[in-house]
């Protein structure tokens, strides 16, 4: 897929791993548009990024939402030929245990929310994007459009009190290869990165001491990833025709322990 002059729909992609996505496609010569709930930062990123970048406040669990961005992506720019699934939410919480000095079962509520964004809201911009592609003229490979998804190594590593976050990202790695197979026939192309511990927001609220902690944990480079190294993996997938139907590690080889 060629970037320039091509269009981008990028959920969560006012910060971390989405805003790094973002700013690669623009540095690409893409148009993006910018799905999510930071009205502020969305607004921010988008004047800064300049006229080829739309922000569009998006719910992913909502149909209406979402296919508002994807009309805007194509009512704007003419057409749809990227994804990239950035928005999602962490929940530390164990089977059983407490919770604010209270002892008790996990919440089925945070369950739900967890799994309703990470999984099923991926999925709903992923089957209403993948609509929206298939009415795109073909390039010279075939390819009507490519969507990447962002899983997490806690899919294969969970760790204590995961239990939400690792089955919503083991979902999106579950459902990678058949979806790229429902999609091989249109030409869209479906990929997951999952990244190991990168500098995110979330992390970005730990002490220096901690995040310096975290990031030795990393065979190597012993570090914590930075979300330009998402976005150069990105990159390759949409540009690599072959690329499909896999689940990529962007981890440094770290294999999570139990804690």
């Amino acid at each position: 897929m060629q970037l320039n002059s091509s269009t981008a729909i990028v959920s969560g992609g006012a910060s971390g791993l989405g805003e790094a996505a973002t700013r690669m496609l623009v540095a690409n010569g893409a148009n993006v548009i910018i799905l999510d709930l930071n009205d502020e930062r969305g607004n921010a990123l988008a004047e800064e990024l300049g006229a080829t970048v739309r922000f569009v406040r998006t719910n992913v669990t909502d149909e209406t939402d979402v296919q508002t961005a994807i009309n805007m992506a194509i009512g704007t720019f003419g057409s749809l030929q990227m994804t990239i699934n950035c928005a999602g939410v962490a929940e530390a919480r164990k089977t059983i245990g407490k919770v604010d000095g209270v002892y008790g079962a996990h919440s089925l509520a945070a369950f739900q929310k967890v799994i309703s964004i990470n999984l099923i809201g991926t999925f709903n911009v992923i089957r209403l994007a993948a609509l929206a592609m298939e009415h795109n003229q073909p390039n010279d490979e075939g390819e009507r459009g490519v969507i990447i998804n962002t899983a997490s190594v806690a899919a294969y590593d969970g760790q204590i009190g995961q239990a939400a976050y690792a089955a919503s990202k083991g979902g999106i790695v579950a459902m990678t290869l058949p979806i790229a197979r429902d999609l091989a026939r249109t030409g869209i192309r479906v990929m997951t990165i999952a990244p190991g511990l990168f500098e995110t927001p979330l992390l970005a609220s730990l002490p220096e001491e901690a995040r310096l902690s975290l990031g030795q944990q990393v065979p190597f480079p012993s570090r914590l990833g930075r979300p330009a190294e998402y976005a150069m993996l990105a990159k390759s997938i949409l540009e690599n025709p072959m690329l499909n139907g896999e689940v990529i590690r962007l981890d440094g080889a770290i294999r999570m322990a139990p804690k």
